[in-house]
């Protein structure tokens, strides 16, 4: 048993074994902040108590703060997920395409449907040779018009999908389009399911690797980003060139 600190409250004792089986976690000195995107994202519409969820709601203020917080240098994004609401996907996507500081994702199970933007909204992208990412069609839930300004709708909302993903990875929007709509591989929808390098063949994941690979590039990413920020010497390259030419 992890002992308890004196600061931890009753219920923090509560929601951290209710949560993680734990009654007080390790202090985190890490300046990589860890966002676990798993279960279904969730939108506008509340999920059932038994669904395993992600709150866009609780994830963009997570976002912020990462954005805000001087002692977090990176990103790090673990998605376990089987996809969920378009708009909500969307809009995790897009905060971190717009994070100022490196970000790196990686699949961990599944990153399906939606949840395929989530994963190349980051800097740069694993998935581990288990892993798999479903594509296909946008579907609505609930009662559908059978107008044509509902298919318009739907229509648009694929392309939003179409367009991020292909201006954030690899991949054309041909064989994008083409394992959207392919048929005969699933047996009650149309789409492509990628296994581990398949997504990185097609251009869509940058890389196969795990927690250490991921870890690494962020490492590596933020020595790169400190780097570029450090100050020139004052006069250095003026006064060199000086020197050349009264030499």
């Amino acid at each position: 048993m992890i002992p308890l600190p004196e600061s931890t409250t009753s219920k923090e004792r509560a929601d951290n074994l209710k949560e993680l089986g734990v009654t007080s976690l390790p202090e985190q000195k890490s300046s990589i902040f860890c966002l676990p995107i798993i279960g279904q994202i969730e939108g506008h519409i509340v999920l059932p108590s038994q669904n395993k969820t992600t709150k866009y709601e609780h994830v963009m203020p997570q976002l912020v703060a990462v954005e805000e917080n001087k002692d977090v240098s990176a990103l790090l994004i673990l998605l376990n997920t089987v996809g969920g609401d378009v708009e909500a996907g969307l809009a995790i996507a897009e905060l971190i395409k717009s994070l100022s500081k490196p970000t790196v994702s990686l699949v961990l199970g599944g990153g399906h449907s939606i949840g395929v933007p989530v994963a190349v909204a980051s800097d740069y992208s694993f998935i581990t040779d288990s892993a798999t990412m479903t594509i296909h069609p946008i579907r609505l839930a609930g009662t559908v018009l059978g107008v044509p300004q509902t298919y318009e709708y739907l229509e648009k909302m694929q392309d939003r999908v179409i367009k991020f993903v292909t201006h954030n990875s690899k991949i054309t929007e041909e064989k994008f389009r083409e394992l959207m709509f392919r048929t005969g591989e699933l047996a009650r929808d149309i789409g492509t399911v990628l296994v581990g390098k398949e997504a990185v063949d097609v251009g869509l994941i940058d890389e196969v690797g795990g927690l250490s690979q991921a870890v690494r590039k962020l490492r590596d990413m933020i020595e790169e980003r400190e780097n570029k920020e450090k100050p020139e010497p004052e006069g250095g390259v003026q006064d060199a060139n000086i020197h050349d030419l009264s030499s």
